[in-house]
C-alpha cells in the first residue's frame, strides 16, 4: 500500500483524502440518522453500514465531479493561493449541501418514511408553504442546524491536514505535466466508476440497495443527496413488458364498470373528510378505547368501517389523487406534481357532474399549497375555498392556515350554498406538524407521549364542531360522509414503523340516516377503493378508469404503497414486498409480533400470483400515464 501511496502524485493523494472527508461526513449523518429514527431499524447489520458506505462513496463522486476534474487539470498554477482559495470554497459549498441534504432526512423521514427525492424541492416550491415554516422549523428543529454547524467546522479541521507540497511547473514543467497526466490517467476512471457504482451497463439507482440488504433498511443504507440526483429527471415511466397485452388485463385491468346498489336514494349528497394525520394508533376505537378521538370514536360506532384501511401513501400530495380519483403514486415524484399530473383522468367530481353534481373543495391551507387548488380545478371541481376565501387571519395558526376548530364549522355553512346533489371535500390541517394548538384550548386537549397527540385530540374536536354545524344544515339528514386520513404519521413506536402496519388508516363510511350497515369488517380497504365504492353506492351508470375496487363488487380486497423501490402488496392477511419485479418478503400484516416472520418460502405460489399482480399494475399504470390514456370517456 505504501508503495502505491509513494506511486501516485503528491495532488491526487490530497484529493482522495479532501474526498474522503466528505464520505466521513455523509457516514456520521447517517449515524445520526439512525440514532433518531432508530424504532423504524431494529435489525441492523454491519454489512448495512459497508454497504452505506459505498453509496455513500458513490454520492461523494457524483456531487464532486466537477471538483475533481477541475483539480485534476494540468494548470499551471496549483501553488498559488488563488487555486488554494477556489478549491476550499468549491469544496465547501459542496460537501456542506451533501451534509444538510442527509440532515434533512433526519427529521423529515420521520413523516414520509423514505429518504427524500427531488420531487420535494417542487413540493416546497408551491404556495408559499417554505416561507412559512421556515421559522417554525428553525426553532422546532435547532439541533440540525447545530449538527450542520459542528460537521461543517470538523470538515474544515480535516481539510486543512489534508494537504501537501504540490509539483510545480516552474522548475520541471516536463514533469510536471507527466505527472498530471499519470494522474488524470489513473485517478479520473477510479472516480468515474465508483460514481457509476461499478462496472454494470447501468448505473447504480435507489432500487439497487434492496438487492443487498432488507427493504426496511434500504433508508439507512442510501442517503439523500444520492435519491435526489437520481429522481432528478422523471419525465417519462419506463415502459415495462412483464407481459403481452392479450394477457395483460386478465392479470389487471383499470377499466371498471360501477353497479348501482340502491342501498341510498338518488342524488345523495357525498361528502369526503380527510383528517390529516389520523393513523389507527391514535383511534381510540382500534386502540381498546385509548386514543385522542372520542368524536371519530362515536361515528365509528354509527358506521360502516374496516379493521384493515390502507392509505397508499405517506404524503397527503399523495392521497388526493388516490382519493378522488382513484390514481396512485407508483413512483418517486407524487402524482400531483409529477410530469403526468395534467393527464386526462376521471375523477369523483367529472363524474358526478355528468349527473347534476355541483362540487367544493375546502382546505384552510395559503392558496397554492401542494398545488391541490390547481389540481381541484384540473379534476373538476366547481369550486375551491382555502385560507384566501375564508379571509380572516385572526382564526390562522401564523404557519399553514385556518385553524380546524374555525375552518370545519365555516365549511359546513357553506355548503349549504352548493346545489343538491353535491359533492364536497374537506381536508383539515391542524394536525400537520407544527401542531399548533390555539392558546384557549391548550389546557382542553389529551396530552400525549408525542405532541401530536394533543393536535390529533384538537383535530378530534374540530371534527365534531363540523357536525354540530352540519346538524343545523338543510342538506345533513340526504348526505353520505366518508372519513379518513390522509396518511399515517411519523410513529415514535416500533410497532407503528413497521412496514407491515406504517399505512394503515380508519376508513368509515357514515349516514345520519343509517341506511349502511354498522359495524368494522374484516377485510381490506384501501383509498384507490373510495371512488369505486361512492359511485356505486349513489347508483351511478358508467364506465371509468381506477386502480381502486368497488368493496360492492367482486374483486380482489388488496392495498398497494410504494416507497423508494418498494412495492407493498397487502391481500389475505400478507403484505408482499416486491423488488425489481420479483416477490422477495411475504409478511402477515395482522400480527402483533414487532417483527414478522418471513413466510415467502411457505406461500410461493400466493408470492409469485401477487408479484403478477402488481406487476401487472405497474406494467398499465407506466405505459398509460406515459401515453396518457387513463381515462375512459
Amino acid at each position: 500500500m505504501r508503495k502505491i501511496i509513494d506511486f501516485l502524485p503528491i495532488h491526487v493523494i490530497v484529493l482522495f483524502k479532501r474526498l474522503g472527508i466528505a464520505v466521513l461526513m455523509l457516514f456520521i449523518t447517517r449515524l445520526i440518522f439512525l440514532a433518531f429514527n432508530s424504532n423504524a431499524f431494529n435489525d441492523v447489520s454491519v454489512f448495512d453500514f459497508i454497504l452505506g458506505l459505498w453509496f455513500d462513496m458513490m454520492t461523494v463522486c457524483l456531487f464532486f465531479f466537477p471538483f475533481y476534474v477541475l483539480f485534476l487539470i494540468p494548470l499551471p498554477i496549483r501553488e498559488y493561493k488563488i487555486h488554494r482559495v477556489f478549491f476550499k470554497i468549491l469544496f465547501h459549498a459542496t460537501n456542506t449541501l451533501l451534509i444538510a441534504l442527509n440532515l434533512l432526512d433526519v427529521e423529515y423521514f420521520t413523516y414520509t418514511s423514505k429518504r427524500s427525492t427531488f420531487d420535494l424541492f417542487s413540493m416546497v416550491s408551491t404556495g408559499n408553504d417554505i416561507g412559512q415554516l421556515a421559522t417554525t422549523f428553525i426553532s422546532d428543529f435547532w439541533h440540525l442546524f447545530l449538527f450542520l454547524i459542528i460537521l461543517i467546522a470538523l470538515s474544515e479541521i480535516l481539510y486543512r491536514k489534508a494537504t501537501g507540497t504540490f509539483a510545480s511547473f516552474k522548475t520541471k514543467p516536463k514533469l510536471f505535466y507527466r505527472k498530471n497526466v499519470l494522474a488524470i490517467v489513473i485517478a479520473l476512471p477510479i472516480l468515474i466508476v465508483v460514481s457509476r457504482g461499478g462496472f454494470a451497463l447501468k448505473p447504480t439507482g435507489i432500487i439497487e440497495a434492496s438487492n443487498f440488504t432488507k427493504g426496511k433498511n434500504t433508508s439507512l443504507v442510501l442517503t439523500t443527496p444520492f435519491t435526489m440526483v437520481k429522481t432528478i429527471d422523471q419525465g417519462s415511466l419506463e415502459l415495462l413488458s412483464y407481459f403481452k397485452d392479450e394477457e395483460l388485463a386478465s392479470y389487471f385491468s383499470p377499466k371498471k364498470k360501477t353497479a348501482p346498489q340502491n342501498i341510498l336514494p338518488d342524488n345523495t349528497n357525498v361528502m369526503i373528510i380527510v383528517l390529516e394525520s389520523f393513523g389507527i394508533e391514535f383511534i381510540g376505537s382500534y386502540q381498546n378505547g385509548e386514543g385522542y378521538t372520542p368524536f371519530l370514536d362515536s361515528l365509528i360506532e354509527q358506521s360502516m368501517s374496516f379493521n384493515y384501511g390502507f392509505a397508499n401513501g405517506k404524503k397527503s400530495i399523495e392521497a388526493i389523487p388516490a382519493i378522488i380519483a382513484s390514481m396512485p403514486t407508483l413512483m418517486d415524484n407524487p402524482y400531483i406534481s409529477s410530469p403526468f399530473g395534467d393527464n386526462k383522468i376521471n375523477t369523483l367530481p367529472n363524474i358526478l357532474a355528468k349527473n347534476g353534481y355541483e362540487s367544493a373543495f375546502y382546505h384552510g391551507a395559503t392558496n397554492g399549497s401542494m398545488r391541490f387548488d390547481g389540481f381541484a380545478h384540473l379534476t373538476g371541481f366547481d369550486h375551491y375555498f382555502g385560507r384566501t376565501e375564508y379571509n380572516n387571519e385572526k382564526h390562522s395558526d401564523m404557519t399553514w392556515g385556518i385553524l380546524d376548530e374555525y375552518f370545519n364549522p365555516w365549511t359546513a355553512r357553506m355548503m349549504s350554498d352548493l346545489k343538491e346533489p353535491f359533492f364536497s371535500t374537506l381536508f383539515t390541517l391542524s394536525s400537520h406538524h407544527p401542531y399548533f394548538i390555539p392558546e384557549h384550548m391548550r389546557d382542553k386537549v389529551k396530552q400525549g407521549p408525542q405532541k401530536l397527540c394533543a393536535s390529533i385530540n384538537y383535530g378530534d374536536y374540530a371534527l365534531e364542531e363540523f357536525f354540530k354545524e352540519a346538524k343545523k344544515q338543510p342538506w345533513y339528514d340526504n348526505t353520505l360522509f366518508v372519513i379518513l386520513a390522509d396518511h399515517t404519521p411519523g410513529s415514535k413506536t416500533k410497532k407503528y414503523s413497521i412496514r407491515t402496519q406504517m399505512y394503515r388508516i380508519p376508513i368509515l363510511f357514515y349516514h345520519p340516516k343509517g341506511y349502511l350497515s354498522v359495524g368494522k369488517k374484516d377485510e381490506i380497504i384501501q383509498q384507490l377503493d373510495l371512488m369505486p365504492t361512492i359511485l356505486d353506492l349513489l347508483n351511478i351508470k358508467t364506465d371509468y378508469y381506477a386502480f381502486g375496487n368497488s368493496i360492492y363488487q367482486d374483486t380482489d380486497r388488496e392495498s398497494l404503497a410504494y416507497i423508494s423501490g418498494s412495492y407493498f402488496y397487502f391481500k389475505n392477511q400478507h403484505m408482499t414486498t416486491i423488488i425489481d419485479g420479483k416477490a422477495r418478503f411475504l409478511h402477515n400484516f395482522t400480527t402483533q409480533s414487532l417483527s414478522p416472520i418471513d413466510s415467502l418460502s411457505f406461500y410461493k405460489e400466493e408470492g409469485k400470483q401477487n408479484e403478477n399482480r402488481v406487476k401487472a399494475m405497474l406494467q398499465t399504470y407506466n405505459r398509460d400515464l406515459n401515453l396518457n390514456q387513463t381515462t375512459i370517456e
